[in-house]
């Protein structure tokens, strides 16, 4: 038998707590006996979620706590003044081993903050950075960074390499992953100070699989299998990602209701297209992981509904199994 896996959800973080955070809690245990879920949050409010639902008592917990982080607010000062939140206790069992992992919608400043203060970064780890799954024509890739590091400089972007090939080795089972950085043109001297700087240091990396630049235009297609940038471009590249996947399903939809030749059409291909679409729903891959932290958190949209929290109860599944934190310490560890 497996070895439970305990995770910490922030059962007020987003905009549809706790309803959607709790249905999603609730699915990820219904769909995982080896998983425990602790709802952090007011008790009442989620014993009253809980009501609706069946499910094995044992695999799920409520931690009361009075206290909420709200997004506007200055993040440092919230983690060291709200101590009685749901961010700040569920970070705080992932730090005493309590739980391994730490889901949330709510505050990113705070979760990233908290992340580091709390948790505490792996030794030799110089900046974590948020590393989501994209859908891509071949599967997904990883990007990384897409929010945490604005300002990140060239030995950062090289541990982002580094830590992003281990997830997608042991998590997503590719072999040798393609590491890519993203640039405006695929020769080597293009670029801004930081990719010039980078691309030579990732060229002369021994342990990552580095095939050079790419271009945003060419990270649907799949060339690349690890995206590395700092957080400004990268949260461009997320939000321009799923901006334009939005729009392009509502149109097909739209298309697809304009007549009665369309809408016959559209019942034949249906089931096909239905998978299609579903392959570009980034609610299906889960929350971005912040990697190099001594434990797992995983952050999600702030508009998360139980799909995206149920996926990302499960996918701190995988990561504990896959040993990803202690293999990013032997990584990491090995330049230090």
């Amino acid at each position: 038998m497996s070895e439970m896996v305990n995770v910490a959800v922030d059962a007020m973080g987003g905009d549809n707590a706790p309803a959607e955070i709790v249905k999603g809690a609730i699915q990820a245990v219904n769909d995982n006996k080896n998983v425990k879920v602790f709802l952090v949050g007011p008790e009442e409010k989620i014993k009253n979620e809980l009501a609706q639902y069946s499910y094995e008592s044992l695999q799920v917990e409520v931690v009361n706590a009075t206290e909420v982080i709200e997004t506007a607010e200055p993040p440092v000062m919230a983690i060291r003044k709200k101590k009685d939140s749901s961010i700040v206790k569920s970070l705080y069992m992932v730090k005493e081993g309590i739980c391994d992992a730490f889901v949330s919608a709510g505050s990113t400043g705070a979760v990233l903050v908290g992340g580091q203060v709390v948790i505490g970064r792996i030794k030799g780890v110089e900046r974590p950075p948020l590393a989501p799954l994209i859908p891509t024509k071949n599967g997904v890739s990883l990007l990384v960074d897409c929010g945490a590091n604005v300002d990140a400089r060239a030995s950062h972007l090289v541990q982002f390499a580094k830590m992003g090939s281990v997830y997608m080795e042991n998590v997503m089972g590719i072999t040798n992953p393609r590491v890519a950085i993203v640039n405006i043109g695929a020769e080597e001297e293009k670029g801004n100070i930081l990719v010039k700087e980078t691309f030579p240091l990732l060229k002369s990396c021994p342990d990552i699989n580095f095939i050079g630049s790419i271009e945003s235009r060419d990270i649907p297609a799949g060339y690349a299998d690890v995206i590395v940038c700092e957080a400004f471009v990268g949260n461009v590249i997320l939000k321009m990602y799923e901006g334009v996947g939005g729009t392009l399903i509502h149109k097909v939809k739209e298309g697809m209701m304009t007549n009665l030749r369309s809408k016959l059409g559209a019942l034949l291909v249906k089931p096909a297209l239905k998978a299609t679409l579903k392959a570009f729903d980034t609610e299906q891959y889960g929350g971005a992981p912040m990697l190099g932290l001594n434990g797992l958190v995983v952050k999600t949209h702030g508009s998360s509904t139980a799909i995206e929290i149920k996926n990302s109860v499960l996918q701190c599944v995988t990561f504990k199994e896959q040993k990803i934190s202690e293999k990013i310490k032997e990584k990491i560890t090995l330049e230090v």
